[in-house]
C-alpha cells in the first residue's frame, strides 16, 4: 500500500529530499552563484576551505603484469598508471639514450564530460605537460636506459588511465607516474653482436630504475575564482538584501565542478628539496580579464608558498 506524502505538512525526510533536489537544480542552472554562496561563507561545496587540499592515497604494485605500477586517488579523482618496458633501437642522433613515453587516457567511463573516440584535446595537452615535467627534470636520465649504444635501448611506456575524474588530473597523473617509475624494475639484458639480438634474463634478479632521487617531483595546482557575489534576491542571510562581495579567491586542488568556473589556473612543480621546478599559469575564459598584473603576481606568490608546504607531505607519501 503506497502513501502519498502530504505536501502541506512534509515530513523531515521529505523536506530534506526536497531541499537537496532544489540545491541540485540551482547548482546546474546557476553554477557561479552556487559556488559564490559557499565562498562568501569561507567554505567550498565539498566542505573544504579555499586553501584546503583533498586526501591523497597511493598504492604501488597494483598491476602484476606491468614492470611497475601505481594507483593514486586525490579526493574523487582516481588514476592508475602502469609502466611497460620494451627493447627498441635508439635514434641515430642519440645512440646512447633510451625512451620515456608518458601518456594519459581520459576515457568516457571516468566522467560525462569526456566522449568515446580518439583522445580528446584535453588528454593530448595533459600528456604533453606530463612529458615536459618528467623529461625536463631529468628524473630518469635517458642514458641509463641504454643496453648497447647504437644498437639496443629500453623504451618505457608510462601509461596512465583515469578511472574516475573529479578535477585536478595533472597532479594525480604526475603523482601516479612518479610512483609507478619508482616501483619499476627491469631485467638484466645483453646484446649479442653476432646475432644482433638482445637477450633478457627474465628469471634473474631485476634492478630498479636509477632515478635521481633528489629530482623526484610532484605537481600542485590552484585556481582563481572571480570576485564572489550573491545577487540581490538570492541572498539567504537574515535581514540583508544586498550583494556580498569579496576579492578574488585562490582555491587549492580544484574539483571538476570548480574547474569550469575558474578565471585563472596556476600549476607549480616542486622537487624533493623544496625547489620550484616550474610554474604554469593561464587565463580561463573572459573572466580572466578582470585580474590585473599585480593580482596575478600575488596569486602566484601565494601559490608558491602553499605548494612548497604541501609538497613536503606528498614527497613523504612517495617514500
Amino acid at each position: 500500500m503506497s502513501v502519498i506524502p502530504d505536501e502541506k505538512n512534509p515530513t523531515p525526510t521529505n523536506q530534506a529530499q526536497s531541499d537537496e533536489l532544489r540545491a541540485q537544480i540551482f547548482q546546474r542552472l546557476h553554477p557561479h552563484a552556487y559556488l559564490d554562496r559557499f565562498l562568501t561563507e569561507g567554505v567550498r561545496p565539498d566542505g573544504r576551505t579555499p586553501e584546503e587540499w583533498r586526501d591523497v592515497f597511493i598504492n604501488v604494485g597494483s598491476i602484476s603484469t606491468a614492470n611497475g605500477s601505481a594507483l593514486v586517488r586525490i579526493g574523487g579523482t582516481t588514476i592508475i598508471c602502469g609502466v611497460k618496458a620494451e627493447v627498441a633501437e635508439p635514434e641515430l642522433d642519440t645512440p646512447d639514450q633510451g625512451f620515456l613515453v608518458p601518456n594519459i587516457d581520459l576515457p568516457a567511463i571516468c566522467s560525462p564530460k569526456f566522449k568515446p573516440g580518439p583522445p580528446s584535446e584535453e588528454a593530448q595537452v595533459l600528456s604533453e605537460r606530463l612529458n615536459a615535467a618528467l623529461i625536463s627534470t631529468q628524473l630518469l636520465p635517458l642514458t641509463t636506459l641504454c643496453i648497447e649504444p647504437g644498437r639496443s635501448v629500453w623504451c618505457l611506456y608510462v601509461d596512465a588511465t583515469c578511472i574516475n575524474y573529479d578535477g585536478n588530473a595533472f597532479d594525480a597523473a604526475l603523482l601516479a607516474m612518479v610512483a609507478a617509475l619508482r616501483n619499476t624494475t627491469l631485467p638484466e639484458c645483453t646484446y649479442n653482436e653476432e646475432t644482433g639480438r638482445t637477450t633478457c634474463r627474465s628469471r634473474s634478479a631485476r634492478r630498479p630504475l636509477p632515478l635521481n632521487e633528489d629530482k623526484v617531483i610532484v605537481g600542485l595546482s590552484f585556481g582563481v575564482v572571480p570576485t564572489p557575489s550573491v545577487p540581490m534576491g538570492l541572498d539567504t542571510s537574515e535581514g540583508k538584501n544586498t550583494s556580498q562581495t569579496t576579492g578574488p579567491i585562490l582555491l587549492a586542488d580544484p574539483t571538476a565542478f570548480e574547474e569550469p568556473l575558474l578565471a585563472q589556473v596556476v600549476t607549480v612543480v616542486v622537487d624533493v628539496q623544496g625547489r620550484v621546478v616550474s610554474v604554469e599559469g593561464g587565463v580561463c575564459g573572459k573572466s580572466g580579464a578582470d585580474h590585473d598584473e599585480d593580482e596575478g603576481s600575488t596569486f602566484i606568490e601565494k601559490s608558491l608558498q602553499a605548494a612548497q608546504a604541501r609538497a613536503k607531505i606528498l614527497h613523504q607519501l612517495l617514500r
